[in-house]
């Protein structure tokens, strides 16, 4: 159940943030329900982390509230042993979350991410909205003046086609007309009454740049006109998934590391390679320096300023102009080079991430039943109230934790390593330390002990000013 819940939440927000990528484009039902398929399956491993915490707790409560975990610890049983086959059932499903991840979602993630772009690709549905010009269809500019909801009859139509794109060379006026879509959804088929068609015949370019233009034109009347234009990019146009298939997002654990060896490999050698452009290109321009032994003695040296005060003043001007120009290009290609290799660096950490996440997130169920199982025993509160709240704070915090991390990993400040497992580290003690508590009956999430500790500490300083007044 509360799985489900979860589900339907993750999934309203997925609505929420691609909402104007699908509103107003005339998606058929199938279409939305495939991309909504394929949004809850790459919703699953959030979705558990979280539906386990508020689940071992609701559970735990239930049994706390109901005075069953008392009864059971009353027979002898502690409370490690009424967890045990709960923690059973939580690793299996931490395994099934990590399989989920590895072998379902990169298919689901590459079909969803498919379906996004075609999705965000085609064209707002075509709308012809009244005194208004509208340019949806390429190379026509189309404005009706009226539209008569029962019979649907558009008046005073008026039809620019730019499609020459040597501006409003013809134009068509009509006093009604009717318009309809095909059913492919690839034409659109206006009938139009009692009209004209202006065409202005356009001049050669020559006669263009003289003053003798005539300015040709041609008029064509009509009782009634069909035109037929053709829809680009309105219907829905399926991509092949190779668009999409070497997207981290997309690879499971062997291609993920398979195209890391890669991407390490390349950023080598391009280290490599910007290093040797720098030495023979902008540090080192003598093509022999390479060839000099490094462990040789050096018998002679020279005095490089007082070699270059005997150069005239137009050489040294000159060489101080070389100087400045191969420093400037040196500086070049070293800032060249170093934005090249971070955001190689960058593209290849992002697979590095992927990778920890198949991990992260199904090792994110045991740590959360181990806060939420002893969490419940200890506040015995079941339902849909204290429960939610208390799995929802856990789970933002967890949330915000996972997500400072991995913008940190992203960019290259932390450790991919400690950017995504850091979340898992931080409430892990704290998930130890919950079920130390509830195995010892502490009293530390119970109301009414800080109650009557507030209560004690107000009358012991009641009774502390009453005796240091009459002292």
């Amino acid at each position: 159940m509360t799985f489900f819940i979860v589900m339907f939440i993750l999934l309203m927000q997925f609505l929420w943030k691609y909402i104007d990528d699908l509103v107003g484009k005339g998606l058929d039902v199938h279409v939305i329900a495939e991309l909504l398929l394929y949004a809850s399956a790459s919703l699953v491993p959030m979705a558990l982390p979280l539906s386990t915490l508020l689940a071992s707790l609701m559970t735990l409560g239930n049994l706390g509230e109901n005075n069953e975990l008392l009864a059971m610890k009353s027979a002898g049983i502690s409370l490690p042993r009424i967890m045990r086959p709960l923690i059973v059932v939580t690793v299996v499903i931490s395994m099934g979350a990590f399989f989920f991840s590895n072998n379902v979602l990169p298919y689901t993630n590459l079909k969803m991410s498919t379906l996004i772009w075609d999705v965000r690709q085609q064209r707002p549905e075509l709308q012809i909205r009244v005194g208004v010009f509208n340019d949806d269809i390429e190379g026509y500019s189309i404005k009706i003046a009226d539209r008569y909801p029962k019979t649907s009859l558009m008046r005073n139509v008026l039809i620019y086609d730019h499609r020459s794109k040597e501006g409003n060379l013809m134009v068509t006026v009509a006093d009604s007309g009717y318009m309809h879509i095909t059913n492919d959804e690839k034409y659109m088929v206006i009938t139009l009454y009692n009209g004209y068609t202006y065409e202005e015949l356009l001049e050669s370019r020559a006669v263009r740049r003289t003053d003798n233009r005539k300015f040709p034109a041609r008029r064509n009347s009509f009782d009634e006109q069909v035109v037929l234009l053709e829809l680009q990019g309105f219907g829905l146009e399926r991509s092949g998934d190779d668009l999409f298939k070497s997207s981290f997002h997309a690879l499971n654990l062997t291609q993920l590391s398979a195209a890391r060896d890669s991407l390490s490999a390349e950023i080598e050698k391009r280290k490599e390679t910007a290093i040797n452009n720098l030495l023979k290109h902008s540090l080192f321009q003598n093509p022999f320096h390479l060839s000099r032994d490094s462990s040789a003695i050096v018998t002679y040296t020279f005095d490089k300023d007082s070699l270059f005060n005997r150069l005239p003043p137009n050489v040294q001007e000159t060489t101080l102009a070389r100087a400045i120009s191969s420093a400037r290009a040196a500086k070049s290609s070293v800032s060249t080079a170093a934005t090249d290799l971070n955001n190689r660096s960058k593209h290849m950490v992002r697979h590095t991430i992927e990778w920890h996440r198949k991990f992260a997130l199904s090792f994110a169920c045991f740590v959360f039943f181990f806060i939420g199982a002893p969490l419940g025993a200890i506040i015995r509160k079941g339902g849909l109230g204290m429960p939610v709240v208390v799995s929802v704070l856990f789970f933002v915090v967890y949330y915000v934790i996972s997500l400072s991390g991995e913008k940190f990993a992203r960019e290259l400040i932390w450790d991919p390593h400690l950017g995504m497992w850091v979340s898992s580290f931080i409430l892990l003690p704290l998930g130890v330390f919950l079920s130390y508590k509830a195995t010892t009956d502490s009293v530390i999430m119970n109301a009414d002990f800080y109650i009557n500790a507030f209560k004690k500490f107000i009358s012991f300083n009641r009774k502390a000013r009453q005796f240091f007044k009459q002292s």
